[in-house]
Order: C-alpha cells, then sequence, then structure tokens
C-alpha cells in the first residue's frame, strides 16, 4: 500500500508538472521521457547509469544479457540514425531494457521477485524523471519569479569574504586545463552518485532486499525539496546578477574582479529564461551526499567522494552559479535530510527528531537572516561570518556524533557467540 500510494502521488506530481510546462509552450517531464523511447536522448550516459542501478537486484547471467541487449539496441538506433542523418547519440537500449525488466517483472515474476524487480527498475526510473522534472521545475522558477534576491545574498556574502569572487579569480588563473576538469565534475555528479549507490547495492542480488538506508533516497530527497525552495528565495548567482552572462538585466560586469559594493540591497527584476536555482545550491548539496555516504566505501571511493565535493565546491563558486551564502545552506539542507532519512529508519529516535528539528532551524535562520539582515552582516563580517560558519559546524557535529552513536549501537547487537562446553576436571 506503501508503494501504490508513493506512485500514485509521483504520477500527480508529474502530470502537475507536464500541465504547467505545456502551459509555457514547451515539452513536461513525461512527454520529454516519453520520446527518448525512439528519439535522440539529452544523456545517454544518465540512461545507462540508471539502467545500472537497475541491475543490482539481477544475478550476473541476467547482467550480461541486459548490457548485450542495451548494446546492440543503442547500435542498431545509431545505425538509422547516420542512415538518415538524424541527430546522433546512445542511450534508447538502456531505457528500452529498463522498461522491458517492468514488463518482465509484470508478467514473469510473483511475490516478493516481483516486488524486488520493480523496487530496482523504479529506482532506475526515478533516476531519469528526476533528472527531467529538474528541468522543469527550473524552467518554472524563471517564469513565475519575475524578481530575484541576488543583492541581499551578495550583500550578506561580504561576511564571509566574497568566496565566489576569490574563486573566479583562481578558476581564471588556472587556465583551460583547470576549468576542464572542474566542469567535468560538475556535469557528471549524477555519474559519481551512481558509482557510490552501486557499491553500497552491491548486495542486493544476494540478499533479495534493499539496504535500509542509501544514496539514492537522499538524493532524490534533495532534488524533490530543492526546487521548492528556489520558489521561495529566488537567486540566480553572481555571473549573471553581477556578470556578462546576465547581459542587460546585470547590476554591473563586476564578477569575478570586482566585489560588488555595500548598498541597501532590494529586488530586482531579471529575464524569464535564466532559471533561480541558487539558494540552496543543490550540487553542493548531492556532492554532501555523496561525500558522506561514501565513508564507509574502500579508500579509493573515499578518495574520490571527497575529491567530488572539494571540486563540485571550487566549481559552483568558481564558475560564478553560486555565493557562498548558499553553499552553507546547501550542506545544512543535506545534512538535515540525510538525518531525517536516518531517524525514520531508526524509529524516531529522539536524538535524531531534535537534530532534524535543529538543522531546519538552522537553515531557516541562514535563509532569514540572508534576506533581513543582509546590510547588518555586512557590516559587521568578523561577527556574522563566524557565526553562520559555527551554525554549519554545529550541524556538521549533531550529525557526526549522532551518526556514531548509532553505529555503536549496531555494532553492539552482535550474533551470539556459541557457548563453550566445560573442561573436564581431573578426578
Amino acid at each position: 500500500m506503501l508503494w501504490v500510494a508513493v506512485s500514485a502521488v509521483a504520477l500527480g506530481f508529474l502530470i502537475a508538472l507536464e500541465i504547467a510546462a505545456r502551459g509555457y509552450g514547451v515539452r513536461g517531464p513525461i512527454t520529454d521521457q516519453a520520446r527518448e523511447v525512439v528519439f535522440a536522448p539529452k544523456s545517454g550516459t544518465v540512461l545507462y547509469a540508471s539502467m545500472a542501478l537497475m541491475l543490482v537486484v539481477l544475478t550476473w547471467r541476467q547482467r550480461f544479457i541486459a548490457i548485450g541487449a542495451a548494446v546492440g539496441i543503442d547500435l542498431v538506433f545509431w545505425l538509422v540514425r547516420w542512415a538518415v542523418g538524424a541527430e546522433m547519440m546512445y542511450g534508447n537500449g538502456a531505457l528500452l531494457v529498463t522498461l522491458g525488466c517492468a514488463v518482465v517483472a509484470l508478467t514473469r515474476r510473483t511475490g516478493r521477485e516481483r516486488m524486488l524487480l520493480l523496487q530496482g527498475v523504479g529506482l532506475a526510473l526515478l533516476l531519469v524523471t528526476g533528472r527531467k522534472t529538474g528541468y522543469t521545475w527550473l524552467l518554472i522558477t524563471s517564469k513565475t519569479r519575475p524578481t530575484v534576491l541576488d543583492q541581499y545574498v551578495a550583500t550578506a556574502d561580504q561576511a564571509l569574504g566574497n568566496p565566489s569572487w576569490v574563486a573566479g579569480r583562481i578558476v581564471e588563473a588556472t587556465g583551460a586545463v583547470g576549468f576542464r576538469v572542474l566542469e567535468f565534475v560538475y556535469i557528471q555528479l549524477a555519474v559519481m552518485a551512481v558509482i557510490v549507490a552501486l557499491y553500497q547495492l552491491r548486495n542486493v542480488a544476494v540478499e533479495r532486499r534493499f539496504p535500509r538506508h542509501h544514496l539514492v533516497r537522499t538524493f532524490l530527497a534533495i532534488g524533490l525539496l530543492g526546487p521548492g525552495i528556489y520558489m521561495i528565495f529566488p537567486v540566480v548567482g553572481p555571473i549573471f546578477a553581477y556578470g556578462a552572462d546576465g547581459g542587460q538585466w546585470a547590476l554591473a560586469e563586476l564578477w569575478p574582479n570586482t566585489p560588488p559594493p555595500v548598498d541597501v540591497p532590494q529586488p530586482m527584476p531579471f529575464d524569464e529564461f535564466t532559471p533561480r536555482n541558487c539558494m540552496p545550491s543543490l550540487h553542493t548539496a548531492w556532492a554532501t551526499a555523496i561525500f558522506i555516504h561514501s565513508r564507509k566505501a574502500p579508500r579509493a571511493l573515499r578518495w574520490a567522494g571527497t575529491f567530488w565535493l572539494i571540486a563540485t565546491l571550487g566549481a559552483t563558486l568558481g564558475f560564478g552559479y553560486h555565493y557562498g551564502a548558499d553553499i552553507v545552506a546547501g550542506v545544512v539542507f543535506t545534512l538535515t535530510i540525510d538525518i531525517a532519512l536516518r531517524t525514520l529508519d531508526h524509529g524516531w529516535d529522539r536524538k535524531g527528531i531534535r537534530l532534524v528539528a535543529y538543522g531546519a532551524a538552522v537553515f531557516v535562520a541562514l535563509l532569514l537572516s540572508y534576506r533581513f539582515l543582509s546590510l547588518e552582516m555586512a557590516g559587521h563580517p568578523w561577527v556574522f561570518g563566524p557565526l553562520v560558519v559555527l551554525s554549519m559546524i554545529s550541524v556538521i557535529y549533531g550529525y557526526v556524533r549522532t551518526t556514531k552513536r548509532w553505529e555503536r549501537q549496531a555494532a553492539a547487537v552482535s550474533v551470539p557467540q556459541p557457548r563453550r562446553e566445560p573442561q573436564p576436571e581431573l578426578v
């Protein structure tokens, strides 16, 4: 019943987004995804990564068959597109194999095996559908929020030392090599998330069940809740509000060489196509989720998770997509969501509930401070700057302390050792 209810809510949400997108004259997430069954997908990498999530429920023999079928279908599509001169892209095979597994689950499986395969298919489709809904959400933010609050965030960012301006100059100094590395990390964030998720789900085929908590849950929850904050706190980012990419709508071309002057902030009008997707930084939120979920992985994956977090922070700031205030809010946002999901798994543990409430309170306090105390923050940077950072650190500390306690409790519940037989005594 829970799965039916969640599926019904998700379908209603997708239909609502489809109707909203159609109202603005563009395809919605349902139509856009349906087209990729035949037409060239936007990202074949994402489709194959999503199929990889589904493969965790299959045996090795079934995995090889699925991968071979996907590659074979893509080769056929590639030859047809090459012959007719259509746009070249791969990924249709992965999507068709995923949909085919759903048909197999409904027609050839029963009971627990059917549910397990449907969960794998659902996990894969949630990843690709989440990407489509994200595009629609960004469109809605640009159409429904004619004014943005960048002046408030930029003013508040004075308390943090204008990190976007600093990072922007550093990225420029690294040249083309640094730019390409950060661009690759920024674009392929979802692929890194799938790699970490595959490690966490590596035993699903053997145990015939999913673990209680894994990265995909946090990843999807961030993507579901984040755009709602965009609607409440619309911000376009320094490269648009203070840089050349903003065109005639930018206040001035100041980024990244000249920090913005401290002045009384006010809402400013902006164009109808630039997404208001800065507050909080969801790229930072997702990279933080990858980092914390890779801590139990082998050393190579832990290092990769650390690198992805650092490089993502460098890209979000250095490309001018986010302010430092967005980064702080993104970290608090992620830890609050992840601890909420973990608390749910632990039967609504009292300390977990308190930490969720505290994290939510800190997040709300940050947004209110950026909006109503930005001028005071810029005027007293040595007071508000440390306060902002310490508020984030306090949530991090609470998260680490609570999760460590849960891990110790889980380790204490060990399998009883067999009782030793008494040693014979000499008579």
